[in-house]
């Protein structure tokens, strides 16, 4: 990000919420290959020297509002979880069922190109949050624990993501509740070292 000025700074946290708004209206009506900067710049009445002062380019504010909507749908499902069980698994696995479905109204014009570009980093995000619950001491008890926990952490991440993805992309013909019921048991046989 290129942001000079104080993020806390009311006029800075104004003008991000107004090209945030001006992308997420676009995104709205056309496909994100088509949307430029111009468009994001013209829509939010600001000028493109002002959008770049806030964002590297289109992809960063694709990948800002995703990850927004991604950690408002998380947060109120892990919060009061403690520990890294079944039903802080089930929880996270339920959150990332309902983001993939907001998909389908954060980007109506949605392309299988978008998701290329914030695949990555929600896994990379749902591993973090799967390793926020996991004891520190058991983690650096010794190298080989760590390499498990951490694999173990990725393999949970991507089939949870992965799923979920391919449960929307089939039109979600089940509700989220039943499909991760019917699926958590093989989740669960996954992550068996990550429970320790």
């Amino acid at each position: 990000m290129t942001l000079k000025k104080s993020e806390a700074d009311p006029r800075v946290i104004r003008t991000r919420r107004l090209l945030q708004d001006a992308f997420a209206s676009l995104i709205q009506e056309k496909d994100f290959e088509l949307i430029t900067v111009r468009d994001i710049a013209e829509r939010a009445t600001v000028n493109r020297a002002t959008f770049y002062a806030h964002f590297v380019d289109k992809f960063e504010i694709l990948e800002v509002r995703l990850m927004e909507s991604f950690m408002t749908i998380m947060n109120p499902r892990i919060n009061g979880h403690e520990v890294l069980n079944e039903e802080t698994i089930k929880s996270i696995f339920l959150g990332i069922c309902e983001f993939h479905k907001s998909l389908n109204t954060i980007c109506k014009r949605r392309s299988t190109s978008l998701v290329p570009v914030f695949e990555i980093q929600i896994k990379e995000k749902i591993q973090t949050i799967l390793l926020s619950f996991i004891d520190k001491d058991k983690m650096l008890s010794n190298s080989n624990a760590q390499f498990l926990i951490n694999t173990a952490s990725i393999m949970l991440s991507w089939g949870m993501y992965g799923a979920a993805y391919t449960w929307n992309k089939e039109g979600c013909l089940i509700s989220a509740e039943s499909f991760v019921k019917q699926s958590l048991p093989l989740v669960m046989k996954g992550a068996k070292e990550l429970l320790g």
